[in-house]
């Protein structure tokens, strides 16, 4: 119940736009890696799709790293456990963030190569917004 609270609050807060947390990329080539559920099928995993929305959950193991890939919509993250990350952006630039279990955030559209630092697990969902408006 907690879990879909904390969705519906994430959904509610993405399709108001508000940017609880953003990490702005400058425009990079025309050519964008592919989707994260294609290039990490291991870690990026597809629980639920419709028009509206799309919910992945991302699980790696300490030490883990992505291939490059590309979010192609705004997603609200939520942080099942505590976690430890850096992404790695196209620019070269990179960004720490560090979750607590019930975090949420907001986090546009990007490419990047996630790394888990930290000494335990990722475990998290990812809900994408696909369309404004969606009932």
């Amino acid at each position: 119940m907690k879990v879909f609270i904390a969705l519906a609050l994430g959904l509610g807060l993405a399709l108001w736009g508000v940017r609880l947390h953003a990490h702005s990329q400058p425009h990079g080539p025309s050519v964008r890696p592919p989707d994260p559920s294609v290039t990490d099928p291991d870690k990026y995993r597809v629980i639920f799709e419709n028009a509206c929305v799309r919910v992945l959950h991302y699980g790696d193991r300490p030490g883990d790293k992505t291939q490059p890939h590309h979010h192609p919509r705004d997603f609200v993250l939520y942080a099942l456990a505590p976690f430890a990350r850096t992404l790695t952006f196209p620019d070269g630039s990179t960004a720490t963030r560090k979750f607590n279990t019930g975090d949420v955030i907001w986090v546009p559209a990007q490419t990047h190569v996630g790394e888990n630092t930290g000494p335990s697990p990722s475990d998290a969902l990812l809900v994408e917004v696909k369309a404004e408006g969606c009932r």
